[in-house]
């Protein structure tokens, strides 16, 4: 063997090795880049951009295809719905999405809001519920039930205590018939007309030893006297009606018959008429003047005032903390029930409309050829590598073989 042709037997492997090891590099890299067209004047370097970025377009429209698919079909849909929207995480999102309605309209301190709620409460009071009564009391049974309640429970039964007949008949003695009061009201009462009037009366019906003195002294002397006096005399009148206001015990008597006044003691065909006719005139008055009373009344009101009192007691109302989560579970068993029935259907129709085919082309399309190549490389680049290896590898064993024939041609 000649040593000195031994750089022919050494070359083949080390040269194929390193032919092969970058020729499968540059083969990778051309894969990516350049990342854009290089033009020589008008014309066109071949290979270039690289092979992804010139047919990105056509890798978006396969990488969505073969996700569409493989991976995102109506079945595994289905699936990821199911699991999505399992009964419980359903009924813990609708628990979430109620409390944070309340939190969101419970404070009142958004004027919207508050307008929205003043705005139905204004319709509800002054001009659906007017319709609705006007409607209503058309009926002959209007009402009636409850008004028979009501007079039986609270009218029929309604009697003053000994405290509030004491109250009112100091009310009654002290405002609406002072002293003074009374002394008008006998002035009032007592003119020449009326004078004239009882002393006639008095001289023809009497008779006896009362006829005797009503035709010889009459009464129009005295009560004209009387009359006189309470004129002239105001303060002294006033002294000697509340001297027989005492005497005669008027405050007593007045609080025995407010104690006693009661619908009890009256006739029983007396309380039924009564019933009725205070049922008949309620009825007769909401048919005639109800819509007229309720918008007047809303009209009068505060709504937005009202509304933010309401939306305060909504958000710290216990009731509505406590039914939260009942309500939570029967709205989340409604919509496992329907969803059951129709999930495939709903699946079939929300595929198109979130077009995700698209979204995946146009996610694609918009990435940087740059940004490609480190996913790649990221996701590849051990495997990347195994292949650059491999090709050095590769041309190693064929400059070996090629040494090996060499070696026994000579």
């Amino acid at each position: 063997m000649d040593w000195s042709h031994l750089w022919l037997y050494v070359a083949p492997p080390i040269v194929g090795g390193i032919i092969g090891y970058f020729t499968n590099d540059i083969a990778i890299k051309m894969l990516f880049r350049p990342y854009k067209a290089i033009y020589i004047g008008k014309s066109q370097l071949p290979f270039t951009p690289g092979l992804i970025p010139r047919n990105q377009e056509r890798l978006a429209k396969n990488v969505s295809d073969t996700i569409m698919g493989s991976l995102l079909t109506p079945a595994e849909l289905q699936k990821l719905a199911r699991r999505l929207l399992e009964p419980e995480r359903v009924q813990s999102a609708i628990h979430w999405l109620l409390r944070l309605a309340i939190e969101q309209v419970g404070g009142g301190s958004e004027p919207k809001t508050v307008k929205v709620v003043a705005g139905i409460l204004r319709d509800l009071l002054g001009d659906s519920l007017p319709r609705l009564l006007q409607a209503l009391a058309r009926k002959e049974d209007f009402l009636e039930e409850q008004l028979n309640q009501i007079f039986d429970q609270v009218l029929l039964e309604f009697q003053l205590s000994e405290e509030q007949a004491r109250k009112l008949a100091e009310w009654v003695l002290q405002v609406v018939l002072p002293p003074d009061a009374l002394r008008q009201i006998i002035i009032d009462f007592l003119t020449d007309r009326t004078i004239q009037t009882i002393d006639d009366g008095f001289r023809e019906k009497t008779s006896g030893t009362y006829w005797v003195v009503a035709n010889l002294f009459g009464l129009r002397n005295t009560l004209t006297r009387l009359r006189t006096y309470c004129l002239d005399e105001k303060e002294d009148t006033n002294n000697r009606l509340r001297e027989l206001t005492q005497s005669l015990e008027i405050r007593a008597r007045i609080q025995k018959f407010l104690r006693n006044l009661s619908l009890q003691n009256l006739p029983v065909a007396t309380v039924r008429q009564l019933r009725k006719t205070t049922r008949e005139s309620i009825r007769h008055y909401l048919q005639t003047r109800g819509s007229d009373l309720l918008k007047g009344l809303s009209e009068s009101v505060d709504w937005e005032n009202i509304a933010v009192i309401l939306l305060n007691r909504l958000k710290n109302s216990e009731a509505i903390s406590t039914s939260l989560e009942p309500v939570s579970q029967e709205l989340g068993l409604i919509l496992e029930r329907y969803l059951e029935k129709d999930l495939e259907a709903i699946v079939t129709q929300v595929i198109p409309i979130l077009a995700i085919d698209q979204v995946i082309v146009d996610r694609v399309k918009s990435t940087s050829p740059e940004e490609l190549e480190a996913a790649i490389e990221g996701i590849v680049k051990n495997e990347l590598q195994a292949i650059v290896s491999l090709g050095g590898v590769l041309g190693f064993v064929v400059g070996l073989m090629q040494t090996g024939f060499l070696f026994f041609s000579q």
